[in-house]
């Protein structure tokens, strides 16, 4: 699924990464639990989030995160998006649930990490 579908799946909003419209991302994680994102053993995958502070830029880069989507209406703050571009990492921000976002991405072919 391209970044720009997952914008407008989710009515998000591009907050970080430049020209990704055309990337691809095969498969996503949901967690609120930043330990467990560094279970996750595929590179390149979209993380849905609640978490909004500069821990999940850094657990995101440990983990080889490819995109960020931050649920629930919050917002990247300034040294996240420095960071996220410092890492080359792609940050939409989505007025959405996580289980709603999760699920209107898996209906429209996103497969689940696990």
């Amino acid at each position: 699924m391209k970044i720009a579908d997952i914008v407008r799946i989710t009515d998000g909003k591009l907050i970080c990464g430049d020209d990704v419209g055309e990337k691809e991302i095969s498969h996503a994680f949901s967690s609120d639990l930043l330990s467990d994102v560094l279970t996750i053993n595929r590179v390149g995958i979209l993380l849905i989030t609640g978490v909004a502070n500069l821990q999940t830029i850094r657990t995101a880069e440990m983990a080889e995160v490819a995109c960020i989507l931050i649920s629930r209406n919050k917002k990247a703050s300034k040294e996240m998006i420095e960071l996220a571009k410092d890492n080359g990492l792609i940050i939409i921000e989505s007025p959405g649930s996580m289980f709603g976002n999760s699920g209107k991405l898996y209906q429209h072919g996103l497969q689940p990490l696990y």
